[in-house]
């Protein structure tokens, strides 16, 4: 039997998920502010060092970051995992001699998920993949945000730039799990609640670079990501949607016009279960050919839809559900 939350545990996962949905809202744009700020102010010395600092460290990102242990073990992430509540399933053994490609599916508004389970330790993944160590990769241009950089870093978050996997995947030892979200805005911009759709189709630069470097494929999806919010979808074609997508491919990143559960930010308390998947054995090829990303490209896709429809029903889908590949 499930023991109940006292109001004081329900208070602490509010307060936890929403000092995260407003971190990704608003803490990139807090932090150019008080940066500029201090400048115009007395403290001006302060934003000046920064600066050369920021100058010294400028590729620190591409190469590893500073991931910090205690970080990722805050308490606060539990009490996060606890509000929905988040789930990693494992289904089958990764060998910690190996290098991973993790794709991970959908994206949803925030990849709450794949946050959770590969960016803190409260969902136990050192415990079920002894030696692999998870790196979840995301936009480049929030590495070039002052301060946030470097608080994005300790939770061991990458940029998904080249230079950044390259060094992950061949100079980084073995047991290196880079965790990639695939389908990025333009499957940001599908999230809405019962949508099954992920953007994989045309999508074939990290198979490229997992046969560069014989990294196995692994496919991730993450059940109930696309419930956490309802968000406002604008048909293809449309004014709307058009300016969207322009903002997007100018900042790498959708304006999502969403609404949670309570206070517009916090999300609906959906149980969300990440899935790793079955490695996909792929042979390192230096220049790999069109055919052989086409080929294993078509196997990841097979594998995705293979581990959805295995789980969908235990994570609370019905057998009529269809994943849906764009």
């Amino acid at each position: 039997m499930t023991k109940e939350k006292t109001k004081w545990k329900e208070f602490l996962e509010a307060i936890s998920v929403l000092q995260l949905v407003l971190s990704f809202l608003f803490l990139g744009v807090a932090c150019y502010i008080l940066i500029v700020y201090l400048m115009f102010t007395s403290l001006w010395p302060l934003s000046a060092l920064y600066f050369i600092w920021l100058v010294m460290d400028w590729h620190t990102p591409e190469r590893g970051g500073r991931r910090s242990l205690s970080v990722r073990k805050w308490r606060v992430w539990g009490h996060f995992r606890d509000f929905f509540p988040i789930k990693l399933v494992k289904t089958a053994e990764l060998n910690p001699n190996k290098n991973y490609i993790f794709g991970c599916h959908p994206h949803g508004i925030m990849s709450t998920g794949a946050f959770a389970c590969f960016s803190t330790e409260s969902c136990g993944f050192a415990e079920a993949f002894p030696g692999v160590k998870p790196t979840l990769a995301i936009l480049a241009g929030l590495f070039r945000i002052p301060l946030f950089r470097d608080y994005i870093m300790k939770a061991g978050l990458c940029p998904v730039s080249r230079p950044s996997l390259v060094h992950l995947l061949s100079k980084n030892g073995k047991g290196n799990a880079v965790v990639i979200v695939i389908g990025g805005a333009a499957e940001s911009l599908a999230s809405a609640p019962g949508v099954n759709t992920v953007v994989v189709k045309h999508r074939k630069g990290f198979v490229r670079l997992a046969l560069e470097f014989g990294a196995d494929l692994v496919p991730v999806y993450s059940f109930g990501e696309n419930e956490l919010f309802k968000q406002v979808i604008f048909s293809e074609g449309s004014l709307s949607r058009k300016l969207q997508d322009l903002f997007k491919n100018i900042m790498g990143f959708a304006p999502c016009l969403f609404v949670g559960e309570c206070l517009a930010f916090l999300p609906y308390r959906t149980p969300i279960t990440t899935v790793v998947g079955s490695p996909i054995s792929v042979p390192q090829r230096v220049t790999p050919t069109e055919e052989e990303v086409d080929h294993y490209h078509r196997l990841y896709m097979e594998g995705l839809s293979k581990l959805f429809h295995e789980h969908k029903v235990s994570c609370g889908l019905p057998e009529s559900h269809k994943l849906r590949i764009i």
